[in-house]
């Protein structure tokens, strides 16, 4: 019987493997980090007409994603067949040209990069002459692989310039809308229908109905909370109800509701919709009142408006089903925040702030394979930064991982002064820290040198303390020298370090190195109590609370031999922290490498936790954990979807090691989890996890992307008895911490066992 399985799965496998033969090409193009570049919109729905149709003033009717750089980079997915490991790209040609028929003959009559010996598959910058504005292209490009193989050219490109060009400038992708029908629909009474759509969504309405009379009129009601039943007219906060008058014509007709601007989310300094899209709000229920006619689904539309979004890109699922919920909802939200095509801090104000703009980058790549939403936004806040001392430092932190996770240097070179002063150098006294007391962050020199025009000030946390047990920010007593503040410092400082050797500024580069050596000392001596074996808020207090200590570990400031007493003293303080800082608090405990804990606090299901906000029904994270923790909290803020980006990241434990993921870790901490299946997207293409755990064994299989490579580390068992790489028996190497070190796999598909 084993034999017949066995010769039934080579069947099966090899006709995969000619199937793969067949379309062995590259995929999943992006020009200038933009996928499908030639998608054309009409008032932001998706329509078939092609670029090569159109020529001139034609393109003015539609909405594509205009690439802004006369030198745009290329990337693509590497072909590999089935049952084929290690598979590395060898070298490409890539093609550009300016009409279809050379294009389909790949001329490559604007540039040939001829055969190129490279495994760079992302991030490769075009060569030729600079391109022309206005005016559309096409490209493709072949590879040939380390199995020996050269693939079929792949599928044409098409891309359509600017108006107006630099050698470099961010490009994106146009907002869209997208049709969603009713769920359920509900009778209230005999002239109140209840409509709901299942999920909050910021769009506009669609109405058709139909009056026997000239001059009736109804109501329409939108909103995002329900109560007893009804739409709730009087939410808490920010949380959105309108209600309109819609006079009716005779017969049977379609209506638009369209919601009317707010005069504080659509103010100078916040971002606006486009006008083919039009206005839009956050909602979830609509009410038809004082109409008695009957409503079915196909009567009432909403056009929700996003950026696009791929709901196929991820994927987990594991045993725990209150997880499950939590990365839905996060997912979802990551979805849903988009439609302003800059990450924003929510619908009350609609102003990106950069501690949303990290959640949301980073829920973003590991929800979608997509990365220009998040490179526009990077450089919108480096031009429009906000007014906490700590989100001004986080700008470098969200250039960095934009650079991990596409590989593209273009933005850290063209932005590097700017991010250069916004390590707040210059904000240094002479023990070593910064200090935002003094009159320095008033000159017009600081200012002007990160563009601020404004005094900075730290924050901590989000809303500052209140009158509940513990507050959001575990009432930190705010010094002269801020333990939290300097942390965010240091973390900037050393990127400025990477980024300096990375452009070739070697001699400013070991400067840094030995100033974060500095900082990292100073930090160490003055902040840290060694009575209590604890951070401190600062230098001038002897209080301590959970962000000073959880920052300090997330931001890479606790010596080893330290950690250990600092998660103690993290453990007792639970959630005493915001939405926000619970990116970096869950950061800090898997950082830490104590996925027990990890999954405690992601799960937990009191009121301060993800699950509260499943409770309330929500479908979009909140802006605070509870209503009664802020009082104008917005129901649609993604800086609220932490474990969006928190689940792959460091539980499932997938992240890049080198910039693009050239090479990535896989090390997951799954805890008391005994099933786990998880697709995480990358720019080379996805990678698949499954766990399975049982009484005599751990499971890992895991599928990388052909041109990359992963570091595989296991959880420790104080029981392993044996380890297997695929079938073969390896050696256990222990780590430090005793986790299981099972070096650098290859693309394909592996197994790791671990036997009890």
């Amino acid at each position: 019987m084993n034999h017949i399985v066995r010769s039934l799965c080579l069947i099966v496998c090899t006709t995969f493997s000619l199937i793969s033969c067949s379309d062995y090409r590259p995929s999943a193009l992006m020009t200038d980090l933009v996928t499908d570049a030639g998608a054309l919109y009409q008032e932001g729905y998706r329509v078939s007409t092609k670029m090569h149709q159109l020529s001139g003033e034609e393109f003015n009717e539609y909405q594509y994603a205009a690439i802004r750089s006369s030198r745009p980079t290329f990337g693509w997915v590497v072909p590999s067949k089935s049952g084929e490991s290690n598979i590395m790209q060898q070298s490409y040609q890539i093609v550009v040209d300016d009409n279809l028929s050379d294009a389909k003959a790949h001329k490559g009559n604007v540039w040939n990069s001829g055969n190129t010996i490279s495994q760079q598959s992302v991030a490769v910058k075009y060569g030729g002459e600079e391109l022309e504005a206005d005016k559309t292209y096409y490209w493709s490009v072949k590879v040939s692989t380390s199995n020996g193989d050269q693939s079929k050219w792949s599928k044409i490109e098409t891309f359509r310039t600017a108006s107006e060009l630099k050698e470099y400038a961010a490009s994106y992708r146009p907002q869209i809308k997208v049709k969603d029908s009713a769920t359920d629909i509900t009778r209230i009474d005999a002239n109140t229908t209840l409509i709901d759509f299942g999920r909050a969504s910021f769009g506009a309405l669609e109405i058709t109905l139909e009056s026997q009379n000239e001059n009736d009129t109804i109501f329409v009601a939108i909103g995002e909370d329900k109560k007893e039943g009804r739409i709730n007219t009087k939410p808490h906060g920010t949380v959105r109800y309108y209600r309109y008058a819609l006079p009716l014509k005779k017969g049977r007709h379609s209506y638009p509701v369209i919601p009317t601007p707010d005069k504080r989310n659509t103010g100078p300094n916040a971002i606006l919709m486009p006008d083919y899209i039009g206005e839009v709000a956050p909602f979830r229920y609509c009410e038809i009142q004082n109409y008695s006619g009957t409503i079915s689904t196909k009567d009432i539309i909403r056009h929700t408006a996003i950026y696009p979004f791929n709901d196929n890109a991820a994927h987990f699922s594991s045993d725990n089903q209150v997880l499950n919920d939590i990365w839905e909802l996060c997912k979802y939200t990551i979805k849903a925040t988009s439609a302003l095509g800059i990450y924003i801090d929510g619908d009350r104000e609609r102003i990106p702030y950069e501690a949303d703009a990290i959640i949301n980058q980073l829920g973003h790549y590991t929800t979608d394979r997509e990365y220009a939403m998040a490179r526009r936004s990077s450089e919108y806040l480096l031009e429009h930064p906000t007014w906490p001392t700590e989100w001004i430092l986080q700008a470098l932190i969200i250039a960095w991982y934009d650079y991990m996770y596409t590989g593209d240097l273009r933005s850290i070179e063209a932005n590097y002064e700017i991010l250069k002063a916004r390590t707040l150098r210059s904000l240094r006294r002479d023990n070593g820290l910064i200090s935002t007391t003094d009159d320095m962050v008033k000159s017009k020199e600081f200012q002007q040198s990160i563009r601020y025009n404004g005094n900075i000030r730290d924050i901590v946390d989000w809303p500052r303390c209140g009158d509940w047990p513990h507050g959001e920010d575990d009432h930190y007593v705010l010094a002269e020298y801020n333990t939290v503040v300097n942390a965010f410092h240091y973390q900037a400082l050393c990127i400025l370090q990477h980024m300096a050797q990375l452009i070739g500024r070697s001699d400013e580069a070991k400067a840094l190195e030995k100033e974060c050596e500095e900082l990292y000392k100073s930090f160490n001596e003055l902040l840290f109590d060694t009575d209590k074996g604890i951070y401190r808020d600062g230098v001038d207090t002897d209080h301590h609370t959970l962000h000073a200590n959880h920052f300090a570990l997330a931001l890479g400031l606790v010596p080893q031999e330290r950690q250990e007493g600092v998660m103690d003293y993290i453990r007792t303080r639970g959630m005493a922290c915001s939405v926000y800082a619970a990116q970096f608090l869950m950061d800090a405990i898997y950082n830490a490498k104590d996925g027990d804990y990890g999954l405690q606090m992601l799960t937990k299901q009191d009121e301060r936790g993800w699950y509260n906000m499943l409770r309330h029904d929500a479908t979009i994270t909140y802006e605070a954990w509870d209503d009664k923790f802020k009082n104008n909290q917005d129901w649609n803020h993604a800086w609220g979807a932490a474990p969006a980006n928190i689940i792959p990241r460091q539980l499932v434990g997938v992240r890049p090691l080198k910039a693009g993921f050239e090479h990535m870790i896989i090390e997951p901490q799954s805890s008391t989890l005994n099933n786990i299946e998880a697709t995480i997207p990358t720019i080379r293409g996805a990678v698949n996890v499954v766990i399975n755990k049982c009484d005599k064994c751990y499971r890992l299989q895991v599928t990388i992307p052909a041109n990359t490579t992963a570091e595989v580390v296991l959880p420790a068992f104080a029981n392993a008895a044996q380890l297997q790489i695929d079938g073969n028996v390896a050696d256990i190497q222990h780590m430090d911490d005793g986790r299981i070190d099972c070096g650098t796999i290859g693309s394909g598909e592996h197994v790791f066992e671990v036997l009890f």
